[in-house]
C-alpha cells in the first residue's frame, strides 16, 4: 500500500537569506543544511538532493493582499482558489463562501469517497471537545473539514495509547500548561509514532501552527526550544521515511516565520517539501496552493 504524509506547516515561507530577520539563516536546521546543504532563500528558491526537493508554492493565486490561513488552507485541502471564491484572502478561520467547498471537496472526503483510509493525527484536549459542544463553529479548515467527513477527532487517550500527536509534537504543553498526565516524548519519537501512523493509511495529516504564531508574536524566549524540536521532527522524518512505500509532502499556506522584521504575514512563496516514493513527481506538478490535492489524488 502506497501511503501519503502531509505535514501542514502554518505559516512558513521562502524568504531573504538575512539572518537578523531569517530564522533559517540564524539557526543550523537539520531538515534545511543536513539534507539540502543550505535553506532556501528568494535567490535561491529550488533545491534537491538524494530524492529530497524543496521548491517555492505561489500562495497569492491572483488575488490582491496578503494571503491568509483560511483560504490559504482552504485551497490546499481542497485543490480550489478559495481566495478567488471568497473575493478576497481571509482568515484565520475558513471564510462562510468556502464552506460548502470544504464539505464536497476537503481531501479527506476525497479518499473517503474512494474507500481509501485517510486520518487526522492532532489530537485536541478537553477544553477543545467542551468548545464544540457548546455550539460555537469557529474551527480550522482542518478540524471543520474533518468534521463534515466524519473523520474521529483524536482525543487524549489516543495520546496515550501512541496512536495521536499533540499540536505541538511533544506534548509538553499539554503537560505544562494545561496540566495533563502525559510522558513528555522526544521529536524523534513522535516522528516515528506519526510514520507508523501513515504505514496504516493511504492519506495521513498532521498540522503544526506554531511557526505562525512565533511569526506573529516571537516568543523569543522560547523561539530556539520550539523551533529545535520542530527541527529535529522533520528531519527524522526525511530521514526514516520508507522511500519505497511513502511520499513525504511538507506545506504551507504563506509566508510569515521567514521574515521576523515584521509581525504580519508576507508575499513569499510558500515552503514546500517532498520526499519519498512520488517526490520527484509532486515537485513537477505543484506550482500554487491549488495543486496540492490534486497531485496527491492523482497517485492513487
Amino acid at each position: 500500500m502506497h501511503s501519503t504524509l502531509l505535514i501542514f506547516l502554518d505559516g512558513v515561507g521562502i524568504g531573504q537569506p538575512d539572518p537578523s530577520s531569517n530564522p533559517f539563516f540564524k539557526y543550523h536546521f537539520k531538515f534545511l543544511n543536513d539534507i539540502f546543504g543550505k535553506p532556501p532563500s528568494l535567490k535561491n528558491q529550488y533545491l534537491s538532493a538524494n530524492g529530497n526537493y524543496l521548491f517555492p508554492t505561489d500562495p497569492l493565486l491572483g488575488v490582491e493582499g496578503l494571503p491568509q490561513s483560511g483560504t490559504g488552507q482552504t485551497s490546499i485541502f481542497c485543490g480550489v482558489n478559495a481566495p478567488q471564491i471568497a473575493g478576497r484572502h481571509f482568515g484565520p478561520f475558513p471564510h462562510s463562501t468556502t464552506i460548502q467547498t470544504l464539505k464536497e471537496k476537503n481531501i479527506f472526503h476525497e479518499f473517503r469517497k474512494r474507500k481509501l483510509k485517510s486520518t487526522f493525527v492532532n489530537a485536541y484536549p478537553k477544553v477543545f471537545f467542551d468548545y464544540i459542544k457548546s455550539g460555537k463553529t469557529r474551527l480550522s479548515t482542518t478540524t471543520l473539514s474533518c468534521n463534515l467527513s466524519n473523520i474521529p477527532l483524536h482525543k487524549t487517550e489516543d495520546v496515550r495509547k501512541g496512536k495521536a500527536l499533540t499540536a505541538e509534537i511533544t506534548a509538553e504543553r499539554w503537560v505544562k500548561k494545561l496540566n495533563y498526565k502525559l510522558p513528555i516524548i522526544k521529536p524523534e519519537t513522535a516522528a516515528r509514532r506519526l510514520l507508523r501512523i501513515a504505514s496504516q493509511n493511504h492519506f495521513t495529516a498532521y498540522e503544526y501552527f506554531l511557526t505562525d504564531h512565533l511569526g506573529h508574536w516571537r516568543h523569543k524566549e522560547e523561539m530556539e526550544h520550539i523551533l529545535d524540536v520542530l527541527d529535529r521532527f522533520l528531519f527524522s522524518l526525511m530521514t526514516n521515511i520508507d522511500r519505497k512505500k511513502t511520499t513525504l509532502v511538507i506545506c504551507s499556506d504563506h509566508g510569515n516565520l521567514e521574515d521576523l522584521s515584521v509581525k504580519i504575514h508576507t508575499m513569499n512563496p510558500a515552503l514546500t517539501i517532498t520526499a519519498g516514493k512520488y517526490a520527484k513527481e509532486l515537485s513537477e506538478s505543484i506550482k500554487d496552493l491549488t495543486q496540492i490535492k490534486p497531485a496527491i489524488m492523482k497517485l492513487y
